[in-house]
């Protein structure tokens, strides 16, 4: 059965039904039928997810980087491997959505106390220890090559 037959399938019955219902809708040019209002809210979610995704690869990213910097004796090759994954990631989501590249620093900026707290948590060393605003550069923060 073709998903324009399926009558007034409902977002909040059958999402991926609806989905696909919205999907045919769209190939076929049938646009006031469109469920606008959740389309838009689904769009939005999607927004708000991809950039949810880039801070908390942030977060992580910058938790390995001040346990690199202020406990350098226990550097292993897990916390390198961490920093070279998350960067990885990271830089995968720009070039999916290359206007997050606009967002890493605000964003950074934002995670960096999280990151400072699970840093302290997980070094035991006190909270003092770790600058009070965000220590690394967009370009610090991107490049492989840079662990402290």
């Amino acid at each position: 059965m073709d998903r324009l037959e399926v009558p007034g399938v409902r977002y909040e019955d059958d999402f991926l039904l609806w989905l696909e219902q919205q999907v045919s809708l769209l190939r076929v040019g049938r646009f006031e039928q469109l469920d606008v209002d959740n389309i838009t809210e689904e769009l939005e979610g999607t927004m708000r997810s991809e950039r949810r995704e880039l801070e908390n690869r942030l977060e992580v990213l910058m938790t390995h980087l001040l346990k690199c910097q202020f406990q350098p004796q226990r550097k292993s090759r897990s916390w390198t491997s961490t920093l070279r994954t998350q960067r990885t990631r990271i830089k995968r989501l720009i070039r999916d959505s290359p206007s997050l590249r606009n967002q890493v620093l605000p964003l950074a900026q934002q995670a960096y106390r999280p990151a400072m707290e699970a840093a302290h948590e997980q070094t035991g060393l006190p909270l003092p220890t770790f600058p009070d605003g965000l220590p690394y550069t967009e370009q610090q923060l991107l490049d492989n090559g840079f662990v402290p």
